[in-house]
């Protein structure tokens, strides 16, 4: 599941009538780009009963493609992890 920036815009503006949709698109621009910005600083995010983000560094190492068999070196890297909290994951495997 996947969730636009407009989605997520219109489903704020209907629950926060009060507010300016500009208002509320530059919010969520802020906060997305500080989120991308401590990824890129190799900071560890937390969204309190949401999720987590941690960039992890990847060791180099050699690969192989598996269409050729061919080696191949791969440098070092980070990738994101990402953690649900423990409350999405009893809600996301609850059963009904």
């Amino acid at each position: 599941m996947s969730a636009k920036k407009s989605e997520i815009l219109n489903k704020l503006a209907n629950n926060y009538p009060n507010f300016i949709k500009k208002d509320l698109k530059k919010f969520i621009d802020i906060i997305i780009f500080e989120i991308k910005n401590s990824l890129k600083r190799h900071e560890r995010v937390e969204l309190r009963d949401l999720f987590s983000l941690e960039p992890r560094l990847k060791k180099s190492r050699i690969a192989r493609n598996p269409k050729t068999n061919e080696k191949i070196f791969v440098k070092e890297k980070y990738s994101i992890f990402f953690k649900t909290s423990k409350m999405w994951s009893k809600k996301i495997n609850e059963q009904k």
